[in-house]
């Protein structure tokens, strides 16, 4: 077995004294000071991540816009260049292989994909280049963070850019479900990026507060709420589906969406004392993909596919926690719901 890859801030985390850890192939920061310290910061004020183990893909040329829009679920035609679209890379049988982001620029597009499925997606995408040795990304999360970074920006465009001296990619973009951006960089400028961020008050945080904030706002993660075996619609994820165009997996896709999914992925909390894990099963029938502490609700949450016939909000489900039967309820999505102002 290979190596965990490094990402250009490997030396700077392990000198800020971060807690390293292998996830998908790279060795990355679970936590600087604390989960919980972290998680809270983001959600009151700013956060910096590390994302560059995230997969970023180059197509151009004058096929880039029909090799995509064949393969990727959602409707490129509804965005322009400098905007952004959460799409799926769907298989045959309707499966999700991986949900990304795209973004057009003239000519082109650039994508974003999950780390584990970089080689999954550029097998697919033949047209595609592999350019994130090339370059380092930043996720800048939280109610201040576009302010302390002097940024105006709105939701799903991007810009070039110069942030805080460096040149980067601005997108309005991210995992947290709070507004802030994502910066790519070259290299070279990834330990000068962050730690301009940082001195403007900006915490730095790891993959443990990153995985909580999108449990929290029920971004679903790729290889535990989504994969090649469950479709979009039993995901929750019909919207970025376009129903009018062709692409890998629609027709199958059409029929699923024809007949209803038989189960859907469904947001729940604890009602009684215990922490849901992913694996662990739910008393009459379901599984939990998701599940954790809510360091804002101090409460225990998950996500589980259920039956679609008890995937209301208000149904009541049963986690079975290492042998206790604890009981928990479906709740509306998302779970923590940030206000905006």
């Amino acid at each position: 077995m290979s190596e965990p890859r490094r990402t250009p801030l490997f030396e700077l985390h392990s000198a800020l004294g971060a807690r390293l850890v292998p996830f998908a192939g790279w060795t990355l920061p679970v936590q600087f000071s604390s989960i919980i310290e972290e998680h809270r910061a983001v959600r009151a004020s700013a956060g910096v991540f590390d994302v560059s183990h995230m997969g970023r893909l180059e197509l151009d040329g004058p096929g880039a816009h029909a090799e995509l829009q064949g393969k990727l679920s959602n409707d490129l035609d509804r965005i322009a260049a400098g905007q952004a679209q959460y799409t799926l890379l769907t298989s045959g049988s309707g499966g999700v292989v991986d949900d990304l982001i795209a973004y057009r620029r003239d000519g082109g597009y650039s994508l974003v994909v999950n780390a584990a499925n970089t080689d999954k997606v550029l097998a697919r995408l033949p047209g595609a280049r592999n350019v994130t040795g090339e370059t380092a990304m930043l996720a800048v999360q939280g109610p201040e963070a576009l302010s302390r970074l002097e940024l105006e920006l709105d939701r799903f465009t991007w810009r070039a850019d110069h942030v805080l001296g460096v040149r980067c990619i601005v997108a309005g973009t991210g995992y947290t479900g709070e507004s802030g951006c994502e910066l790519i960089c070259a290299t070279t400028d990834a330990v000068e990026l962050w730690e301009r961020i940082t001195e403007r008050g900006i915490l730095p945080c790891g993959l443990g507060a990153r995985d909580t904030l999108r449990l929290e706002a029920c971004y679903p993660l790729h290889g535990q709420d989504l994969s090649p075996e469950r479709d979009p619609y039993s995901a929750g994820l019909g919207w970025a589906v376009a129903s009018d165009k062709t692409f890998v997996g629609s027709d199958a896709l059409a029929a699923i969406r024809e007949q209803g999914p038989s189960e859907r992925l469904v947001a729940f909390v604890m009602r009684e004392k215990g922490v849901p894990r992913a694996g662990m099963t739910l008393v009459g029938g379901g599984t939990v993909t998701s599940g954790g502490h809510s360091p804002i609700l101090d409460v225990g949450i998950g996500l589980a596919y259920v039956a679609s016939d008890g995937a209301e909000p208000g149904a009541e489900l049963v986690v079975d926690i290492r042998g206790r039967q604890r009981r928990a309820a479906v709740v509306e999505k998302p779970i923590y719901r940030v206000e905006k102002e």
